[in-house]
């Protein structure tokens, strides 16, 4: 539970604990036969020195970042649809129509979408996060524009008949079993997080509760595909050995076309303040339990706001605790330093989410040594949070994950695909292509002062969520199937 320390991948998040599972992909069917209307690019709305952003004029946004190193182009379509959107008894259908978006068009049957993209000397995946749904390939830059037809053809015609829908989502359930039925610390994360968030919709699980999943229809899928795949609610990024001019122009040849239509709005789903700790215990047929804190934390959404600058600070307090080997958490509880020298964990570790569409999480986690209660460990951990609180942070800390930010930023310009996601998640989080720089810019002017601050606010237990991992060898464990055959995961 541990991850290692880096600057938030600012979407993947989206896929954050060990209970946030997979992808969900969607599409808008578009009359074969249509004229398209004429239409033109918007002028470039944003651009720095390396990354340019314009608008077609049905609202599609193309963001295109130019890098030379290698012969190769990264190519990513993203829409701003995520399980956050999903109603009630349909939970997992943005996850189920990822998959669904590789099973065909009036042109291509089931399957070849994946097979063409190979052909092209290149690969293709997607994934589903709570707040977007992303799908990528990586190819020679000299089939840039093949691949560009490709996905704008599934984008705006997926279909599949209902036998591939039959077939599919036995798959997803299996997903769920494999990743989530048969892992109890997955289960508990599942648990944890609908108890954390109440009215948001961040309570349900990407992939879906398996009695949604039991009862979806292709209707389902299809009408999610209708509601949420138009022009104005996606986003084209492209990084790699490009001319900005041609990329430009193929956006507009192969989706300037689409006619424009409106989302469906959004309503305000906001979580109730919380106004007292919370607490659950999950039995299990386990070795070893594990405790979970989390509280309810602001997200940096690019401003100068108090809640901003929290943001910030709760990454750097979350470094410090856990960034790099021998922080905080793991001499004080893993090697014994703390609480008169006792080794308190076999593990331990700290996250935030710093960025979505919802509120985030910070999160504290630690699986208890052999002879500690969930009762100890949860006191360990909080007791680090409290020891900054009075005392603050060391200017050494301090500078060392600036140091890390920095070093990160670096060795993420050297993959394109990382290049892309990034740009991609600050266009479904309302930022500029230059919230990169920004974000690091402002993470290096925070202080320990403010660091102390948020740790004295921001963790008093009427915010508390706990969540016990207790072993139970009385408990049978989730049987994998109903039956029969097990069906084979596909790649998603």
């Amino acid at each position: 539970m541990k991850p290692p320390f880096h600057l938030p991948d600012r979407l993947s998040r989206v896929l954050g604990s060990a209970c946030a599972l997979l992808t969900l992909v969607l599409s808008t069917t578009m009359p074969a036969q249509a004229q398209p209307p004429r239409l033109s690019a918007v002028e470039p709305a944003v651009q720095t020195a390396q990354t340019h952003r314009f608008t077609l004029a049905n609202g599609m946004t193309v963001i295109v970042r130019p890098d030379r190193r290698s012969p190769t182009a990264a190519h990513m379509l993203w829409v701003r649809v995520g399980s956050v959107d999903e109603v009630d008894g349909t939970s997992g259908v943005a996850h189920v129509l990822e998959h669904m978006m590789f099973k065909g068009t009036p042109d291509l049957k089931p399957g070849e979408f994946s097979r063409r993209v190979a052909a092209l000397g290149g690969r293709d995946n997607a994934f589903t996060s709570r707040d977007a749904t992303a799908y990528h390939q990586q190819v020679p830059v000299g089939q840039l524009e093949a691949v560009m037809r490709l996905e704008a053809d599934r984008f705006a015609r997926n279909q599949w008949p209902d036998d591939e829908f039959t077939r599919e989502i036995q798959v997803v359930k299996e997903e769920r079993r494999q990743r989530t039925e048969e892992s109890p610390r997955a289960r508990m994360f599942e648990a944890f997080n609908a108890m954390v968030f109440q009215a948001h919709p961040y309570r349900r699980p990407i992939i879906g509760w398996m009695s949604d999943l039991d009862a979806m229809t292709p209707d389902d899928v299809r009408a999610f595909y209708r509601q949420w795949y138009t022009p104005s609610n996606a986003a084209l990024v492209v990084v790699g050995d490009v001319d900005v001019d041609r990329v430009r122009a193929l956006a507009q040849e192969l989706y300037g076309h689409l006619p424009a239509r409106a989302s469906p709005a959004r309503k305000p789903r906001d979580e109730p303040a919380q106004a007292g700790p919370r607490r659950m215990e999950y039995r299990a047929a386990v070795e070893q339990g594990m405790v979970v804190l989390g509280w309810k934390a602001p997200r940096w959404q690019g401003g100068e706001t108090g809640d901003d600058q929290d943001a910030l600070a709760l990454t750097v307090l979350a470094a410090v605790l856990d960034g790099y080997p021998g922080a905080r958490l793991e001499r004080a509880l893993v090697q014994g330093s703390g609480l008169g020298g006792k080794r308190i964990a076999d593990s331990a570790g700290a996250s935030y989410g710093l960025m979505g569409r919802g509120p985030q999480l910070f999160v504290l986690s630690a699986v208890p040594a052999r002879g500690v209660t969930a009762d100890m460990a949860s006191a360990a951990l909080k007791s680090e949070v409290a020891r900054i609180a009075r005392e603050g942070i060391t200017d050494a800390e301090l500078q060392r994950v600036k140091t890390q930010w920095t070093a990160g930023e670096i060795y993420k310009l050297d993959s394109i695909f990382n290049q892309a996601r990034e740009l991609g998640s600050y266009w479904v989080n309302g930022l500029d292509v230059d919230a990169g720089e920004r974000l690091l810019a402002r993470l290096q002017g925070v202080t320990s002062e403010q660091v102390q601050s948020v740790a004295q606010r921001l963790f008093g237990d009427d915010g508390l969520n706990t969540a016990v991992l207790v072993p139970d060898p009385t408990r049978r464990e989730i049987p994998a199937a109903p039956g029969g055959p097990r069906p084979a995961l596909t790649r998603h």
